[in-house]
C-alpha cells in the first residue's frame, strides 16, 4: 500500500515533528508512506471573500499537481464524513481489496481547501466539526492511518 499525504505549510513546532517521525516509523512495516508539502500561500490574517477564493485556488492548484491520477484521494475537511476507527479501517481494507494500492489524504492550509481539492476527493473525511491547526492534523491523521492498520491486522494497540 502506498499512503501519499499532500499537506500545506511546513511543520515548525518540534514537538509535531517528533510525533510524525515516531508514526512514519511505526507505519514502515505497513505501507511505503510519503509526506509531500505544498507551499502555504502569504495571506494577512483579515481576508475579503474575494482574496481568500485567490489564496485557496492557488493552494488547491498547486495541491493537484502533486496527486497522482490514479490515487484514491481522501481531502480531509469538516464538511466530510465522520467515521469511527473502525469504520475507516474497513474503508481501508475494502480499497485495498478492490486493488486501489495508492492512497493520498489531504490537508489544507488555515483557510482550508479549495472546492477543486475537495471535487478531486472520492471520499471527504472529517475528523471532528472542531477546528484543528493543519499542522497538528498531521500527526492526527498519522496515528489514526496507524491504528487502522492494527485494526485491520487484529492486532493489540486499538483499545
Amino acid at each position: 500500500m502506498n499512503i501519499d499525504i499532500v499537506a500545506v505549510g511546513k511543520i515548525k513546532e518540534s514537538y509535531l515533528t517528533s510525533g510524525i517521525k515516531e508514526y512514519q516509523k511505526r507505519l514502515s512495516p505497513y505501507c511505503t508512506l510519503r509526506i509531500i508539502e505544498v507551499a502555504e500561500e502569504k495571506a494577512p490574517e483579515y481576508l475579503s471573500d474575494k482574496d481568500k477564493a485567490q489564496v485557496l485556488e492557488r493552494e488547491g492548484s498547486n495541491i493537484l499537481k502533486k496527486i497522482s491520477p490514479t490515487s484514491f484521494v481522501i481531502p480531509l475537511c469538516i464538511e466530510g464524513q465522520a467515521l469511527s476507527s473502525e469504520e475507516m479501517a474497513e474503508k481501508l481494507k475494502n480499497l485495498m481489496l478492490k486493488g486501489r494500492s495508492h492512497i493520498t489524504f489531504v490537508i489544507g492550509g488555515s483557510l482550508g481547501l479549495s472546492d477543486e481539492v475537495k471535487a478531486r476527493g472520492e471520499l471527504s473525511l472529517s475528523f471532528s466539526r472542531f477546528t484543528f491547526p493543519h499542522q497538528l492534523m498531521r500527526l492526527i491523521l498519522l496515528e489514526q492511518i496507524y491504528r487502522w492498520f492494527k485494526i485491520i491486522r487484529g492486532e493489540p494497540y486499538h483499545k
